[in-house]
């Protein structure tokens, strides 16, 4: 269906002295949380290196999601608030700052990482591990390059070292009775407490019957049942207006405008209401003139049904699928932009944006990284569902907060009964408290692996990952996950055995914020 754009990279020379390295603790992914992990070990005086597939610093942070999802900014806390305390001085404010250009956040990563000492090896994705009884000895990257450590973290969005180490995980979605949980496994809709659906019916087929793209013909599944589909991917563009910074959105090759009859109906159902931009993107300004789109609405940057082979895919499928979500969302803009049925208004809205030529140098001015909501999710030492979000919400082994609702995107587009078109699985219920992170969540089965610690793909049900998978939380459990790799070497016990007090005693002299009673009450709703 579609063609794939492909992202020409600068080549980046790995830092790798020899074939063999060996440190305390090996962390791979240098996401946002792998920084503030890396950060927590090298503060702690261990010796530390973040192996990275790509060849940039921050993960989502710096590809393009600078609109942060907060929630309540008082639980934040640790490196996470250091790291926006930083975003605010670069833009000269005394106070943290949740909003910013990708660029900036990436230079605030890059030199924080170069202040404490940490070795960032760029272009080396792990192809294998060698693992005796429940330890982990060393990873080995595409490169031939090997690593050893005493303690790994895997601090990626896919899980990747986890599932190479033979570590218990799910993907997809639990059906309601495996946790109890109401709002698990496929939704009835319209579903009451989700959004991004069609406002109007829209036939799915075309005059022979045949079924439209972007739809499958399957229909749900059974309600409430267990399935493998995840929730959709975008990208977090970054567009700017200012013509002295722009590159013209570049023009989908073999673009095929049969592709997006569903969004033309679509359209044409909507009428003659009064429509802009923003009913089909969400538009969020950042610092000089640039932008955080995000999905918005029945069809919007969210490829729905793009997803479902990425947590499990090898690494040239999931290539294949990135392509796929660039030229998704190309033609997007370009349907936006050139399409007859979309209002004029619309349309020179559309073609007012572009590409900042001060962004995503290394990657043709698009961001670097996918929008992975969701991968794998480690079944470890606890689970973490919907019910501790506003049920079960103290731990004793706290290492941070969490205040996010319940925030799931959707994860299939189906044709109905009736010839009507329906978007499944966006779940969003919010509460009002803060919840506890347990550590317990971040650390395997003791008999499947001793040394491990996965501060990203967090033990979890699908339901349980939706108000932890925000950046910010990431950013808490990676300092908690450092400073705990730290502990369990310091007093050589397994990562399931590291002394909690000692933890949370440490955590709290790092500002981190494990309990309401942290949060000190000049802080409480300031920012």
């Amino acid at each position: 269906m579609y063609c794939y754009f492909f992202l020409t990279l600068l080549v980046i020379h790995n830092v790798v002295a020899s074939t063999q390295q060996q440190y305390d603790v090996v962390v791979y992914g240098a996401t946002a949380s792998g920084v503030t992990a890396a950060i927590a070990v090298a503060n702690e005086k261990k010796s530390v290196v973040i192996i990275e597939p790509g060849v940039n610093v921050g993960g989502m942070v710096s590809g393009g999601l600078g609109m942060t999802d907060k929630g309540d900014p008082s639980v934040i806390g640790g490196n996470a608030l250091e790291f926006f305390k930083r975003v605010g001085a670069h833009y000269n404010s005394k106070d943290p700052k949740w909003t910013f250009e990708p660029h900036v956040a990436e230079d605030i990563f890059v030199n924080w990482l170069q202040d404490m000492k940490v070795t960032v090896v760029y272009q080396q994705r792990i192809t294998q591990i060698s693992k005796v009884g429940t330890t982990i000895q060393s990873i080995t990257t595409n490169t031939g390059a090997q690593y050893s450590a005493k303690i790994f973290i895997d601090a990626t969005y896919e899980g990747d070292l986890m599932a190479l180490g033979k570590i218990s995980y799910a993907w997809g979605r639990e059906g309601v009775e495996q946790y109890n949980e109401t709002y698990a496994g496929v939704l009835k809709e319209p579903w009451p407490h989700g959004g991004h659906q069609f406002r109007v019916p829209v036939n799915p087929y075309d005059d022979n019957g045949k079924l439209l793209p972007m739809v499958h013909a399957k229909g749900p599944g059974v309600i409430g049942s267990a399935n493998k589909q995840v929730q959709s991917y975008n990208y977090r563009m970054c567009l700017t207006q200012n013509a002295t910074n722009k590159i013209p959105l570049p023009e989908p090759e073999n673009y095929n405008p049969a592709n997006w009859e569903l969004f033309r109906r679509y359209f044409s159902a909507l009428g003659n209401q009064s429509l802009s931009l923003s009913h089909f993107m969400t538009i969020s300004m950042m610092p000089n003139g640039k932008t955080d789109i995000n999905n918005n609405g029945a069809i919007s940057t969210d490829f729905i049904n793009g997803a479902w082979e990425y947590p499990e895919a090898d690494w040239t499928t999931r290539e294949e699928i990135k392509n796929l979500h660039i030229q998704y969302t190309l033609e997007f803009f370009y349907f936006l932009a050139h399409d007859s049925s979309v209002p004029l208004n619309v349309r020179n809205e559309m073609l007012s944006w572009g590409l900042p030529k001060d962004e995503f140098i290394k990657t043709n001015h698009w961001p670097h990284q996918l929008y992975v909501r969701e991968a794998r999710r480690m079944i470890g030492e606890y689970v973490m569902t919907q019910h501790d979000r506003h049920e079960t919400i103290t731990k004793p082994d706290t290492v941070g907060l969490g205040s996010y609702n319940i925030d799931t995107h959707n994860a299939q587009r189906y044709a109905t009964e009736d010839n009507t078109t329906l978007n499944e699985g966006d779940v969003e219920v919010s509460y009002p408290v803060h919840f506890e992170l347990p550590y317990r969540a971040l650390v395997p089965k003791s008999a499947e692996c001793t040394n491990l610690i996965v501060p990203v793909c967090v033990s979890s049900s699908h339901i349980g990952y939706g108000p932890i998978r925000l950046e910010p939380q990431f950013m808490i459990l990676g300092q908690s996950a450092g400073v705990a790799a730290s502990f369990a070497i310091e007093d050589n016990v397994s990562v399931q055995s590291v002394n909690i007090e000692k933890l949370q005693k440490r955590l709290r002299e790092l500002g981190q914020y494990l309990t309401n009673s942290d949060i000190p009450p000049s802080y409480v709703n300031k920012y």
